[in-house]
């Protein structure tokens, strides 16, 4: 396999992997990773040797979240290794079968915010547009699992009239973000058309897509939709990475593509037991989104999901993963800890306590090394010295 080191800083291959060497004849072609996806127990035990609680997982899977994954993220996968980080991400687990208290089937309060179908409006200039419920591979601990893969509880049944309607009668949005499942499955030519229809509506500055695309299905990221992407700026693309062993050489050279056509990159990541919640990974992380040409941006605390809790940290491990951070790497590398509120409060940041304590006066702050600063409020200029300075200036008198 050659697997290398988590937290090794080099961006390799894995490919051919799992797959016979005659495989990489196609290995580049999107459509063929699409058709060679791993998607059922058979496959999975073909390849590598599951746990009790993985194999179970995977027999229950169909009752809630497809379990699908392209070959260029399996190669990533450690066969000997059950606690591997990818592993964990992307094969089924007994523990998905058993719902939380807390955990519920809408963690963001999406449906409650959706004034037409496959639109959600919770922040005042700012709408989500659910365009797809399928992606190339499926999280375990996807928010949206009610809805995507096709064996949800619900179905996505986006109204596209009515949403650009909503949109066009609506000004005070500026910004839209497409997500689902993932818009950049879509062939070119639908998302254009997508894309050119938003982009027609006057008032709206900017368009995002979030995707995960550039890091499962990098093959995908072609020369030709970066040029079509290209024509629709300001484009941003939000981007999911969790752990550094999924930014391969592909998915370097994916990235460096959209970044080549102008286009800002910016990494969400979610704070996943097992898998990212230390801050020796979540380091290595960062600096390599950055030779990415991707500024970390989000790191979420897992949203209440049903089914989540074996992959769900306390809040308290992120904060101590950010104050691992600041301080000891670049700002550019930090990202924001958020918490969507529960229910539909949208993201809350967070961060570690550095004001220790404030009042009319000043504020104490402690720095990263915890020595302790003041910083006082601003000093009132006297009357009298407002006198002096006019005078000053007048050329009257100039004196202290």
């Amino acid at each position: 396999m050659g697997q290398h080191t988590d937290l090794d800083p080099a961006f390799r291959s894995h490919a051919p992997g799992y797959w016979p060497a005659e495989a990489m004849t196609d290995w580049h072609d999107a459509t063929w990773q699409l058709k060679n996806r791993v998607s059922s127990l058979s496959a999975l035990e073909a390849r590598i040797h599951l746990t009790d609680e993985e194999r179970a997982g995977v027999l229950l899977a169909g009752n809630k979240l497809a379990m699908s994954i392209t070959p260029h993220f399996f190669n990533l996968i450690d066969p000997d290794d059950p606690d591997c980080p990818i592993r964990r991400q992307v094969i089924p687990r007994l523990e998905e079968g058993w719902d939380a208290p807390e955990e519920m089937a809408d963690p963001c309060g999406e449906d409650s915010h959706m004034p037409v179908p496959g639109l959600v409006h919770r922040y005042p200039d700012r709408v989500l547009f659910l365009v797809t419920d399928r992606c190339a591979s499926y999280c375990r601990y996807c928010t949206r699992s009610r809805v995507v893969s096709g064996v949800g509880e619900q179905h996505l049944e986006t109204q596209w009239e009515a949403a650009f309607k909503y949109l066009e009668e609506h000004t005070e949005v500026r910004d839209v973000l497409l997500s689902g499942g993932d818009p950049l499955l879509f062939s070119d030519a639908k998302l254009e058309k997508i894309l050119s229809r938003l982009r027609a509506i006057p008032h709206i500055q900017f368009l995002r897509i979030g995707s995960r695309i550039p890091i499962f299905l990098p093959q995908r990221i072609t020369p030709e939709l970066c040029a079509m992407l290209k024509k629709y700026h300001p484009l941003f693309i939000s981007v999911h990475t969790n752990h550094p062993r999924e930014l391969t050489l592909e998915v370097k050279e994916a990235l460096g593509r959209l970044a080549d056509a102008g286009i800002p990159l910016g990494n969400q990541s979610v704070l996943l037991k097992g898998v990212n919640d230390s801050v020796e990974v979540q380091k290595a992380l960062v600096h390599k989104l950055l030779m990415c040409r991707v500024r970390p941006y989000y790191l979420y605390q897992c949203d209440l999901i049903r089914g989540s809790s074996h992959l769900r940290t306390s809040v308290s491990k992120g904060l101590e993963i950010i104050e691992g951070l600041r301080g000891h790497t670049t700002g550019y590398a930090i990202p924001q800890f958020v918490i969507d509120g529960p229910g539909g409060g949208g993201k809350i940041p967070l961060n570690p306590n550095y004001v220790v304590h404030r009042d009319h006066e000043k504020t104490v702050l402690r720095n990263y090394e915890g020595e302790i600063f003041e910083y006082p409020e601003p000093t009132r200029i006297p009357s009298q010295e407002i006198a002096r300075l006019k005078d000053c200036a007048t050329g009257t008198t100039c004196g202290k």
